[in-house]
């Protein structure tokens, strides 16, 4: 049978159009195509920039008897229309030996400490042991007198000069003004008298201090702050 040149290119245009329109197996690029890639969300880094906020420790290195520093704190808020500046504080442990720092400056924003020797009252030593064992708020007695006070304000006086005035909040020391107890520099406190003696002097009842420890306390006291005084 003869094949006519025509009926060829028709057969083949039929093959060609059928391969055309059915349906071709994946290629394999097609058949592993990668899958689109989850959006994560970002952390929110602001968040983690952000400054933690922490209590202020006082007294980091226990310098002060944790219960005398827990009655002082209370004192501030128990005569807080009297104590109007709360930046510092002052403590004195009369339980110490008079030779040892016993009076601190507390600073209740940052939290630190700094020491300072005072002597006590010699009607509260009578055998001048160098430890406090008497105290009382009486005229002429001499002793030391415990409680809460208030810085009234650096002052000076004819008999010890450059001195802080202190005005007594409780039974125990409210005739302070009366009595003239005051913070002030003596030479019976300074480090020549301790090294000499191995203990301070005796005081009438006031905080006397080294003469260079009054130099930065006397302004530092001020007016209107704490001073808490307990055996």
């Amino acid at each position: 049978m003869q094949i006519s040149r025509r009926g060829l290119i028709l057969g083949g245009s039929i093959a060609l159009s059928g391969c055309a329109t059915a349906s071709a197996p994946p290629t394999a690029q097609q058949a592993y195509a990668p899958q689109p890639t989850p959006t994560i969300p970002r952390p929110d880094l602001a968040a983690y920039a952000a400054p933690v906020r922490t209590q202020t420790v006082i007294d980091p290195y226990n310098l002060i008897r944790r219960d005398l520093l827990e009655r002082a704190r209370a004192a501030m808020d128990t005569h807080g229309h009297r104590v109007a500046l709360r930046d510092r504080m002052y403590i004195v442990d009369f339980q110490k030996f008079s030779g040892t720092e016993r009076l601190y400056e507390v600073d209740l924003l940052g939290g630190w400490v700094t020491s300072y020797r005072t002597s006590h009252g010699r009607g509260s030593d009578p055998a001048h042991s160098g430890y406090a064992e008497r105290f009382s708020n009486q005229p002429d007695s001499h002793m030391s007198s415990l409680g809460s006070y208030v810085t009234a304000g650096p002052s000076w006086g004819p008999q010890q000069g450059p001195n802080v005035l202190l005005d007594g909040l409780e039974y125990s020391n409210n005739l302070a003004r009366q009595r003239a107890i005051i913070v002030h520099g003596a030479d019976y406190a300074d480090p020549s008298f301790l090294a000499r003696e191995g203990k301070l002097g005796r005081s009438y009842g006031c905080f006397s201090c080294s003469h260079a420890d009054l130099q930065a306390l006397r302004e530092r006291m001020g007016e209107g702050r704490l001073l808490f005084a307990m055996n």
